[in-house]
């Protein structure tokens, strides 16, 4: 699992800092998360290939977190994608893309799927083979979710050593990381424990977009291996909070230790801060395990 951070700044971009966007690699499946302005050239920048990309999660409609979908939806069209895009995001997504790509005569040739999302309660919203997806309500000025992404429990593991030892012809092997005993080539049914080693554990990744404090969260985060969560402002600033309904770092960190995650990465920080620095070092008083998010840092767990 492998996390790309495209952009982690809030509100207004500068020279050097992009708004929220990141891009998750898990069991081969490329996940956009949110699309500030600028994505798409971090994209470029990081060498992200765009046709990779087939499902974008949008966490809430403030601009810097969504300014920068139409035009990476304008690109897919001028680069001649032909691949479904689905798009997930609160309810009114659909109407504002249709609507800029309506009045500029654009019209997209290829097909995008859009889920909209109107529930107060976690739902799955995505699922395969490997992996699902559920959302995790949040608190902030408009409907607004956060997105856990979890891998499901993967084939076992051979024992090369074992499986050779007692004589099975390398055929089976796809069954037995399937899980099935299997026949030898003396004829003796083999057990698949004798063979194999349990699957790894299975990972998962929560993204805590804007939100105020809200403990609420915590169920649908609990235990995931790595947690994004915003981190507006330092302790010297968490009057704002109040009215923005953003979290500090502390507050971030007090999630993170209620919901007994591996590690916390702190990111959506105001442009008002110089030095990033101390987001961590105000975390680290509530919560050991605490990372920075900075463009261009990629996580891997």
């Amino acid at each position: 699992m492998e996390l790309t951070i495209l952009g982690c700044y809030s509100a207004t971009p500068k020279v050097n800092t992009y708004p929220t966007a990141q891009v998750l690699n898990i069991k081969n499946h490329l996940f956009l998360i949110d699309c500030g302005e600028g994505t798409q050239v971090q994209l470029r920048r990081y060498k992200i290939k765009f046709s990779r990309i087939k499902h974008i999660f949008i966490s809430h409609l403030h601009g810097d977190h969504y300014f920068g979908l139409i035009g990476l939806i304008s690109t897919f069209m001028l680069l001649g994608r032909d691949a479904d895009l689905h798009i997930y995001g609160p309810k009114g997504i659909k109407e504002l893309i249709m609507l800029q790509l309506k009045l500029g005569k654009a019209w997209f040739n290829y097909p995008i799927i859009f889920h909209e999302l109107e529930s107060k309660e976690s739902v799955l919203i995505f699922e395969d083979d490997k992996v699902e997806v559920h959302t995790v309500p949040l608190k902030h000025r408009v409907y607004t979710n956060g997105f856990v992404f979890k891998e499901k429990l993967g084939e076992r593991r051979i024992n090369i050593s074992a499986v050779q030892n007692k004589k099975i012809d390398m055929s089976y092997y796809n069954k037995i990381k399937q899980g099935f005993d299997v026949e030898n080539e003396e004829g003796k049914m083999i057990s698949n424990k004798s063979i194999t080693f349990d699957p790894d554990l299975p990972k998962s990744y929560a993204f805590c977009s804007d939100t105020q404090y809200y403990p609420e969260c915590i169920p649908n985060i609990k235990n995931v291996t790595a947690l994004y969560h915003e981190a507006t402002f330092l302790d010297e600033h968490k009057h704002i909070c109040e009215k923005t309904r953003h979290s500090t770092a502390k507050d971030a960190a007090k999630i993170a230790k209620k919901a007994n995650v591996g590690t916390l990465i702190l990111g959506h920080y105001s442009t008002r801060y110089y030095k990033i620095e101390k987001f961590k070092t105000e975390a680290e008083e509530v919560f050991n395990s605490v990372k920075l998010a900075q463009e261009g840092k990629i996580f891997i767990f």
